[in-house]
């Protein structure tokens, strides 16, 4: 039985399926390396190898840009996932009430954009506190429902007390919570964790100028 493919590669099999729809021409290394948040672009070259190995991809190392998916490989399902509403990634903004009420829109996306995830929902993100992560304003985030998360997860959190929502990396660090924006101009948020439920972990995004 075929070993399963890493979280990284995953990440990268779905980064490199928006590049090219996208943009209609592959993503370079360093592309890939910012866009999944990953640490070195060797890290990229050994995840792509291993991905090229089980012809997932195919790539020409000659050439910057020359990873392709091919059409007989790793076959590529759309599907649809529920729009629920906003979320913002800047200051906090209540949740829209009616938000997980039944009439929602939907989205087509792919099953590499859901990393699988037959629970996966959408969000629209308002603000630019998540940018650096190559999140804008306007940009759709998919995320699988969850409570819990590990340090460094990109998350939809709901601030109890605030009656509020956001968008942001998550710390737990001693007896407080750090939520992280991404962006140098803006300060994180600091809380207790009695205030904060994790509603939501981002899987990958969607950029709204494509």
């Amino acid at each position: 039985m075929a070993e399963a493919l890493s979280d990284k590669q995953q990440r990268i099999l779905a980064f490199v399926e928006s590049f090219l729809q996208e943009h209609d021409y592959p993503p370079s290394i360093r592309d890939i390396q910012q866009g999944c948040e990953i640490s070195s672009t060797s890290v990229v070259d050994y995840n792509l190898k291993r991905l090229e190995e089980r012809g997932m991809i195919r790539r020409d190392r000659e050439i910057s840009r020359a990873i392709q998916l091919p059409s007989g490989a790793g076959r590529r399902r759309s599907l649809t996932v529920p729009l629920l509403g906003k979320i913002a990634a800047g200051s906090p903004i209540p949740l829209p009430p009616d938000t997980l009420e039944p009439g929602y829109d939907e989205i087509e996306v792919t099953e590499y954009q859901t990393r699988g995830k037959t629970n996966a929902f959408a969000l629209k993100v308002e603000g630019t506190s998540m940018i650096d992560a190559l999140i804008n304003d306007g940009d759709i985030v998919i995320l699988e429902p969850t409570h819990s998360c590990d340090n460094g997860d990109m998350v939809a959190v709901w601030l109890k007390r605030e009656n509020e929502t956001t968008l942001k990396k998550f710390f737990h660090e001693g007896s407080r919570i750090r939520l992280q924006p991404m962006n140098a101009t803006m300060e994180p948020i600091y809380t207790d964790p009695d205030n904060v439920e994790v509603q939501g972990r981002v899987l990958s995004s969607i950029r709204s100028d494509w």
